[in-house]
């Protein structure tokens, strides 16, 4: 058979071979063939209704799964109509394929001619393709590495004339070598050490990158008497330990925020201490000292001033620095630990647990008394996605999630009608767990076509939809900077969005009352019998908050 194979053929086979988990796309003539080649070795296929759902489900399979998620697009308005999912992968640093065809090298005037390197570079992914039959294998692997070992979403490109040309078969053993783990320099180390030690008040907020160091970070946090946190995308970190603050930056609630303002030491794990993280800066105070650790010197100091960058695996560091630190310091310190804080925090440092008033009418039900009931009713075995939106913060804060793998949160682009995308490719990832999405209907609405596919997929997948008939951010910023301003451009007639989902092959209920979750029960009852194979769709007519406290920092500068 050498020479007589395609290079799609090649591709494809080599991608199977270096182990990519699942591939989501849209199927046109220009990558039928190096799809349906990674189908016939082995790799799972979910065929989505269009390319932007398909890039954000296979983002979001990666960031769930640990294993590389590929997005298979046609040439051209293939690869556009996936853009925004591929931009939000790659600004989330997600290893990621984008498995793309393009034009022939000759082609000038075709319509599908774009500048595809351009268009990938210009939102932050990797720009790579396929140059010849020859260098086939060898491309494909330099992109393959390249998103694993740096942590980026890489565009294929296959051109039409070069994956059409016949090429020697895939080595039966392909080495992709990956990087070693970057462990901080002594002198760095040092310096971390000391700080810790002389601080009284520490604080450990775990990122992205912290999500693999969990245990290596809460030993240190135990030796050294440091309260936790995470960012939002490493929500579930540090589950079940007693002096866990939850969420840091918008959806804080008011103890977590008050905890952490009171820190004399904030150290980021893997957390580049953004406007979110950080709610602009409010949340550390003016005396504190600032600790980043990363693997990335880009990313020290990036979004604020800091005190000391670390430049070093988190696990690798924190397990360093604790070995130093027994050295110097061999019995724990209680310092920020003690046991007023660990009373508090039990009590209040999650949303749930915070008395609010209740804000529903005879109509419309308080979103966080809907957030707190689903709560209770859905099973704990979950996996929360989060569409973004004036509603984000209550599936953030109010459901809980079993560790930093039940939580799927695709906002580094900010973008609406990414949430059911997301909930599909997640849990594609996790089938063990109970898919849950939070979606605002604005977001929910602009993404739909991808309901047909959850239940094509027969996926037991709750989508809870906080229907204010409106979108709610833009609705409240501009009400509170002009009351006689005109919002008719971003509210909408009200829509019976239940009816929506069945005529999808959905279950849908409408919720104006708790009394109205009934079925949410009798739902999760035969899923828990393992006879639930449709989506709810939770039609959620929700009350007015006055515009949510986390969107309103997030609007200062804009």
């Amino acid at each position: 058979m050498s020479g007589t194979v395609p290079v799609s053929t090649v591709v494809g086979q080599t991608l199977a071979k270096l182990g990519v988990g699942h591939v989501f796309g849209v199927v046109g003539s220009g990558n039928f063939d190096v799809t349906n080649t990674l189908i016939n070795e082995g790799v799972p296929f979910t065929a989505a209704r269009h390319e932007g759902g398909a890039a954000t489900m296979a983002d979001a399979y990666a960031r769930m799964s640990d294993k590389v998620g590929v997005v298979t697009t046609h040439q051209g308005c293939g690869l556009s109509n996936a853009i925004t999912g591929i931009g939000e992968a790659a600004k989330s640093r997600t290893p990621l394929i984008v498995l793309t065809a393009d034009t022939q090298g000759a082609a000038v005037r075709s319509n599908f001619k774009i500048d595809q390197d351009g268009l990938a570079r210009s939102i932050g992914a990797v720009a790579e393709r396929i140059h010849s039959a020859e260098t086939a294998t060898a491309d494909t692997v330099r992109a393959f590495r390249t998103a694993v070992n740096e942590r980026r979403t890489v565009v294929l490109s296959l051109p039409l004339d070069v994956q059409h040309a016949v090429a020697a078969e895939t080595p039966k053993a392909i080495n992709a070598p990956r990087a070693a783990r970057l462990r901080p320099d002594p002198a760095s180390l040092e310096e971390f050490v000391q700080l810790l030690q002389r601080a009284e008040r520490p604080v450990f907020v775990a990122g992205r990158g912290g999500r693999g160091a969990g245990e290596a970070i809460l030993a240190l946090a135990e030796h050294t008497g440091a309260l936790v946190a995470t960012s939002a995308v490493a929500n579930g970190l540090f589950n079940g330990e007693t002096f866990n603050l939850g969420i840091s930056g918008g959806f804080s609630s008011p103890l977590t925020a008050e905890l952490i303002s009171g820190a004399d030491l904030i150290v980021g794990w893997g957390c580049t201490l953004n406007m979110w993280t950080m709610r602009h800066g409010q949340l550390i105070s003016p005396d504190a000292k600032v600790i980043q650790i990363d693997v990335e010197d880009s990313a020290l100091g990036a979004n604020r001033a800091i005190t000391l960058g670390v430049l070093g695996d988190s696990a690798l560091t924190a397990n360093d620095a604790l070995a130093r630190l027994k050295e110097l310091q061999p019995e724990r310190v209680a310092k920020y630990r003690t046991e007023s804080n660990a009373v508090l925090i039990k009590k209040a440092s999650r949303w749930r647990d915070v008395e609010t008033p209740d804000l529903s009418t005879d109509t419309r039900i308080d979103p966080r008394i809907l957030s707190r009931e689903l709560d209770s009713i859905l099973p704990t075995n979950r996996i929360v996605s989060v569409d973004s939106g004036n509603f984000m913060g209550y599936p953030s804060q109010y459901l809980s999630v079993p560790d930093e793998y039940g939580f799927c949160f695709t906002q580094a682009f900010q973008a609406i009608g990414l949430g059911l995308y997301t909930a599909i490719g997640a849990a594609l990832a996790r089938p063990d767990r109970l898919p849950v999405l939070g979606a605002g209907d604005g977001g929910f609405l602009m993404g739909i076509s991808e309901l047909e596919t959850a239940v094509r997929l027969k996926l037991p997948l709750v989508c809870i939809v906080y229907n204010d008939a409106a979108y709610g951010a833009e609705v409240h910023h501009f009400a509170q900077d002009d009351e006689g301003v005109d919002l008719s451009s971003v509210t909408f007639p009200d829509t019976d969005i239940a009816a929506i989902g069945r005529g999808f092959g959905a279950e849908g209920i409408t919720v104006r009352d708790p009394s109205d979750l009934q079925p949410v029960h009798d739902w999760v009852a035969a899923y828990k019998a393992g006879s639930q194979s449709k989506p709810l769709v939770i039609d959620a007519k929700i009350a007015s908050d006055g515009g949510s406290w986390w969107l309103a920092e997030a609007f200062q500068g804009h």
